[in-house]
């Protein structure tokens, strides 16, 4: 019904035109005279019979495209209004690429301060030229063209944008032009354009965040291995000398376990993603330490410098053990007479370092700071804090070797696990 309606609608509008032009011209001077009667009624009926063609072939194009025919689709003018979730600015730009790639485009006026774009279209021929073409009343004004004016609307985080193609036409030609569906077409590539667009934006930020969750998962197992390469290697050593002490010193031995309960006890809460305090991680190396007396007797002395306001600083596990170890192992270990460890922390402005020094054998004997466990300490720093935390290992004055780590002093929310 709203098909016949729209064809009967041109043809009726054309049939009046035409009728009162027949009237005029066959009244005037020239033609008074001459018995023209049949040639005008002919010409009438060829010209409604073009327009009738002319509606159907427009009402078969919107059907084509649109897949219904209802009055939205039906008009030479279409509306649109899309919801972009970008802001404003991110949403024009999006509407102004959308309408510079669509074919035939010109004219393109795009105010960026008052979200407004205007552009012209050539209007194509769906159907090409036709000699038959020339008696369509619709053709005799010339070949319009079509323009489009979208408009974003700022939301908040979000862009409306309005979208309106018309012919370039006042609206009452609408009466008697069809624009063969090239509006409705304008309209419907310009959104597939904006949705295009918006998904593809949509696909590279979920591709993003699964490349930050991958490199999050490589960063939490690279660290779970250095961690795993650390811990182990005292435990050994440790069951190793309680297992030989049960045999030569068996309260020794006793003592000796003690002691591992107690580094247990400050080690095995904590989850490999987690960071534990300076406070746990002292008690842990404490533990260590006095381990590591039993073992050296009196060749070995501690050392502890560390106020109770910095104890619950965030520290990454095993740091200061591995200081700890690097000192013993390489320093005190291997000198005769044995030394002291020194533990201190001291707060400066907005960083924290925390320093294990002794009085061994230094750099002679030394790794220099280049060993496995110097390099875990390293890169754990790296993964966790980036550019903001560092290890210096430098001669202590006047012999052995103090390690230094300084990490960012408000750091209470990180994670091990950050990368």
């Amino acid at each position: 019904m709203k098909s016949l309606f729209f064809v009967a609608r041109l043809v009726l509008a054309w049939f009046f035109v035409l009728l009162f032009a027949a009237i005029v011209i066959s009244n005037s001077p020239l033609f008074r005279h001459h018995s023209t009667g049949g040639l005008w009624v002919l010409l009438v009926f060829l010209a409604l019979l073009m327009v009738a063609t002319g509606a159907i072939s427009h009402l078969r194009r919107v059907r084509l495209i649109a897949g219904h025919l209802d009055e939205d689709t039906l008009g030479n003018r279409q509306r649109r209004r899309v919801e972009v979730p970008f802001e404003a600015g991110e949403a024009f730009d999006l509407v102004e690429a959308a309408i510079r790639e669509l074919p035939r485009t010109e004219e393109i006026e795009a105010a960026r301060d008052s979200l407004q774009i205007r552009a012209k279209v050539q209007r194509p021929l769906p159907y090409g030229n036709s000699p038959l073409e020339r008696l369509n009343p619709s053709t005799w004004f010339g070949h319009l063209r079509n323009q489009i004016y979208a408009t974003v609307t700022p939301g908040d985080g979000t862009g409306s944008v309005t979208l309106i193609c018309e012919p370039e036409a006042s609206a009452w030609s609408d009466w008697f032009r069809v624009d063969d569906a090239t509006n409705l077409e304008n309209a419907e590539a310009i959104t597939r354009a904006i949705t295009r667009r918006v998904a593809e934006r949509r696909r590279q930020e979920q591709q993003r965040a699964q490349r930050s969750e991958s490199e999050k998962e490589r960063t939490v197992a690279r660290l779970n291995l250095l961690h795993a390469q650390v811990e182990p290697h005292f435990l050994y050593n440790t069951l190793a000398s309680a297992q030989y002490l049960t045999r030569s010193d068996p309260a020794l031995a006793d003592q000796m376990l003690g002691h591992l309960i107690h580094y247990l006890r400050h080690s095995l809460p904590l989850t490999d993603d987690a960071l534990s305090t300076l406070g746990e991680e002292l008690e842990r190396t404490r533990a260590y330490l006095e381990i590591m007396k039993l073992r050296m007797g009196s060749r070995l002395s501690l050392q502890l410098e560390v106020p109770d306001a910095l104890r619950l600083l965030p520290l990454p596990p095993m740091m200061l053990q591995t200081l700890a170890e690097n000192a013993i192992k390489h320093g005190l270990e291997p000198k005769p007479g044995g030394g002291t460890v020194w533990i201190i922390a001291r707060r400066d402005a907005d960083t924290v370092a925390i320093t294990v020094a002794d009085n061994g054998r230094g750099f002679s004997d030394a790794t220099a700071g280049t060993g496995i466990g110097l390099k875990n300490v390293r890169e754990r720093l790296r993964l966790i804090y980036g550019a903001s935390a560092s290890l210096s290992v430098v001669s202590n004055v006047p012999e052995g070797v103090a390690s230094t780590i300084t990490v960012p002093a408000q750091s209470a929310a990180s994670k091990e696990a950050t990368p």
